[in-house]
């Protein structure tokens, strides 16, 4: 049997995206308590999901949503990793800002692990990527989409997207300085 290498690639980034699922799941976490939480997305799915980028750029003016939906466009699939917002219920921490975990709820803030952790996740996930030579880029512009499809529950505001793709050279650098982020 002959294999097509643009075929193999596709399979060999979906395969990696599962062992950045495992690895975002298995990544250290602030206090040993998981609301680290994965999706991947290919086919039209990650179709919609660049439409919805590009929406939010049209919407906003921010021209890097555009860019980074080029990026989506030209990947194999994209791995999603959110956090769900659950306050530790601490009456000392205060790391979020606020006084205790109440006072953050009732602003609507985020709780420091939990974000903390979904750093470690994506830091994790993005390592496997490369370990096994496949171009990332961690995107909070997809990030963003995925919370506008609501992909993930409703306690789940804060969440990154990380794009895979293989290419002789690298999608995600050389992107135009003039649509970075700021």
């Amino acid at each position: 049997m002959i294999y097509r290498g643009e075929e193999a690639e596709k399979r060999a980034a979906l395969a990696v995206a599962e062992k950045m699922a495992a690895a975002a799941k298995t990544a250290p976490k602030g206090s040993g308590r998981d609301t680290v939480m994965a999706l991947i997305l290919d086919g039209e799915d990650k179709d919609t999901l660049s439409a919805h980028m590009r929406d939010i750029a049209r919407e906003t003016g921010e021209e890097f949503f555009k860019r980074d939906a080029a990026n989506v466009d030209n990947s194999h699939c994209i791995v999603l990793l959110a956090a769900i917002s659950a306050p530790f219920g601490l009456g000392c921490c205060g790391m979020c800002g606020f006084e205790n975990c109440g006072k953050m709820a009732e602003a609507g803030a985020n709780c420091a692990f939990n974000i903390t952790d979904l750093g470690i996740a994506a830091g994790s996930a993005a390592a496997i990527a490369a370990d096994n030579r496949i171009d990332n880029r961690i995107l909070f512009s997809a990030g963003q989409a995925a919370l506008r499809m609501e992909l993930f529950p409703a306690d789940v505001r804060v969440c990154y997207g990380i794009p895979l793709a293989t290419s002789s050279k690298s999608i995600f650098f050389d992107r135009d300085p003039a649509n970075v982020m700021l």
